[in-house]
């Protein structure tokens, strides 16, 4: 009772200094704990919640300085304890000295670390709601000297760390053996290895490959209403809208929240698709769609045309399905079914890499990705039934074909002088 007497002011300003300790302690395990929910719903919501996601937008900038004025407080904080205990002693008072000292830790780890942490963890999107103004007048003040920090960063990673280098991305072969040495199931390492070779194939899968062609999947013009579905889910699983006057996809609805969705007029209501060129990797198409927050990405031609959609669905399958395919996909059949000795049915859509992975060869380079890409270019023209095609080792008669270009041919394996291998 003496000491909180004797040193009331100090004392006042150490539960102040503790209190912005807790702050920015609660604050960092707020903000970096919202998930993708979490942020979306803060994204839309009121200015002091958007205020929250556009520190995050920057996490460099944001933690930067919550660590450096959670260190300034600390010091401060510890600077005034020790200020009290010297005083103590002076008096021949150390128990008391000591006392205080302790009492001074523990409040600063619990009352200002552990237990605003934890509040901040439990209730993320509350407390970033309630913290986001004051956090950000805070980064806003810290910002005229972390130019400085930077630079003391730099010359620090390059005077004790001059060899340094970053990491190259791992290699499928290190992934096996992490996957390998985690398990104990061969069955489940085997699973889990055809699924991160998966992943890795995103990086080498162009758009076109997995797309779904515009003759696989419906668009309708605005306005749009339930009744216009007649019933029925379409084979994307989404309700694409187009612009009022052409074909162009501009949003979507994923029919799976249907239950939430009105019945008239659902082109309000839809999330804007995302567009990517037909060039791009499957992998790059799945960040733009992350990046964006959306299901749908529309790819289109050197023109700026739509050919053809790729959703989120369809990247998921092909990662973790062992032979997803587009003929799976959207036509429910095998891409290569085996009829006999020599001869396999094949769909059109059937990818060239998917071909070349069933026989195990290198196939020569074409502008083409697909079965009915070969065709067609070979011919110069759109295939009619009954059709025979040669190209590579491969021969192909078409056995069924439309005006959309959509065909079925048989395949046979054949050598170079044109007779069955």
């Amino acid at each position: 009772m003496i000491v909180l007497q004797q040193f009331a002011p100090l004392l006042f300003v150490m539960l102040l200094l503790g209190a912005g300790s807790g702050f920015f302690s609660c604050s960092e395990a707020a903000l970096f704990s919202l998930k993708s929910d979490d942020r979306r719903a803060l994204k839309n919501g009121s200015t002091a919640q958007r205020i929250a996601i556009d520190l995050l937008d920057q996490p460099n900038r944001l933690l930067t300085a919550i660590l450096f004025w959670n260190l300034m407080i600390n010091i401060v904080y510890f600077a005034l304890a020790s200020t009290i205990g010297i005083q103590l002693e002076k008096q021949d008072r150390r128990a008391e000295a000591g006392l205080v000292a302790i009492v001074s830790l523990l409040a600063i780890i619990l009352l200002s670390e552990m237990i605003p942490k934890t509040v901040g963890v439990l209730l993320p999107r509350k407390i970033a709601s309630l913290i986001s103004l004051p956090l950000a007048v805070s980064v806003r003040v810290f910002d005229p000297v972390a130019p400085a920090f930077s630079a003391v960063n730099r010359a620090s990673r390059r005077l004790l760390l001059p060899g340094f280098r970053a990491e190259p991305y791992l290699d499928i072969s290190d992934l096996e053996k992490a996957i390998t040495v985690s398990t104990t199931d061969e069955e489940l390492a085997a699973q889990e290895r055809t699924t991160l070779q998966n992943i890795v194939l995103l990086a080498d899968l162009r758009a076109e490959e997995l797309m779904r062609p515009r003759t696989q999947y419906q668009s309708f013009r605005p306005p749009v209403s339930l009744a216009d579905l007649r019933g029925e889910i379409t084979r994307s699983g989404y309700l694409l809208v187009t612009e009022l006057d052409s074909d162009e996809i501009t949003d979507a609805i994923a029919l799976k929240h249907m239950p939430t969705i009105p019945r008239q007029h659902l082109e309000n209501f839809a999330q804007p698709v995302v567009y990517v060129p037909w060039c791009a990797s499957a992998a790059e198409v799945f960040d733009k769609l992350r990046a964006h927050e959306c299901e749908v990405a529309a790819i289109i031609n050197e023109l700026g045309e739509t050919i053809g959609i790729v959703t989120l669905e369809d990247l998921l399958q092909t990662v973790f399905e062992d032979e997803a395919s587009r003929s799976s996909r959207l036509l429910e059949t095998t891409p290569i079914r085996h009829l006999g000795e020599n001869l396999w049915r094949v769909t059109g859509m059937t990818s060239l890499r998917r071909l070349g992975r069933k026989f195990n060869m290198s196939l020569p380079t074409s502008k083409s990705t697909t079965i009915a890409g070969i065709v067609q270019e070979v011919l110069g023209r759109l295939p009619v039934e009954g059709e025979t095609v040669r190209w590579h080792v491969f021969q192909f008669l078409v056995i069924e074909a439309d005006q959309l270009g959509q065909l079925t041919v048989e395949m046979q394996v054949v050598d170079q002088k044109g007779a069955p291998s």
